[in-house]
């Protein structure tokens, strides 16, 4: 006579992480927003770059005079030009980031919710563009060496006497991917109400 045996699944042990699953449907949203993201920064950025030239080969290019327009420039450093020369670090911190995203979308499931997949798409996509700079993948042998970590900018801005905006450092595609999503992952932080265990965040306030 055969006994049936029955298999009893263990929870995990207190303080241990388990992969959460997602919705393909969350997957695909997050990959078409940080390819597509990436891909029109880096071609905004050759597109700019040939057409007014290397930084100092043109003056700028106002669409709203004296408040809006194009202008080349290769950032050395971070948001702003802090650490310049540093690029080689920026892009590790980069890898990093995008590392960490992926986990937190996919392994610890922040990408049930729809509002965390397109922040975080956005940030990616912004991290694609600019890393793709830092790695020197636009670089020749042509322009400063110094220039071969640095990050092409073409977005001029400025408000002529403010303070700060006059002028506000040139940036490019991916900069506004990166602060568009950092603002919406801010807004959810101070708006998101706390879910129940097991809630999917479909449900969740958050949702657009």
């Amino acid at each position: 006579m055969s006994s049936q045996r029955h298999t009893v699944e263990e929870p995990a042990p207190v303080g241990q992480w388990q992969r959460v699953s997602v919705p393909i449907s969350r997957v695909i949203a997050y990959i078409s927003l940080a390819v597509v993201g990436g891909g029109v920064d880096l071609w905004t950025k050759s597109v700019m770059f040939a057409w007014r030239g290397l930084p100092g080969q043109r003056s700028p290019y106002w669409l709203i005079d004296g408040v809006f327009g194009v202008e080349t420039a290769v950032n050395l450093g971070a948001v702003f030009g802090i650490g310049a020369g540093k690029g080689t670090a920026f892009a590790a911190l980069s890898v990093v980031a995008a590392i960490g995203i992926l986990a937190w979308l996919f392994y610890f499931g922040a990408a049930r919710s729809w509002w965390m997949t397109i922040s975080l798409g956005m940030v990616s996509g912004g991290i694609i563009g600019n890393l793709y700079d830092r790695l020197g993948l636009w670089w020749d042998a042509s322009m400063p060496i110094e220039w071969q970590s640095g990050v092409r900018d073409w977005i001029l801005f400025r408000i002529q006497g403010v303070p700060f905006f006059d002028p506000w450092p040139n940036f490019n595609i991916a900069d506004s991917l990166l602060v568009v999503g950092a603002a919406m992952l801010i807004w959810q932080s101070f708006t998101v109400d706390v879910q129940s265990p097991g809630q999917d965040a479909d449900t969740a306030n958050v949702e657009s």
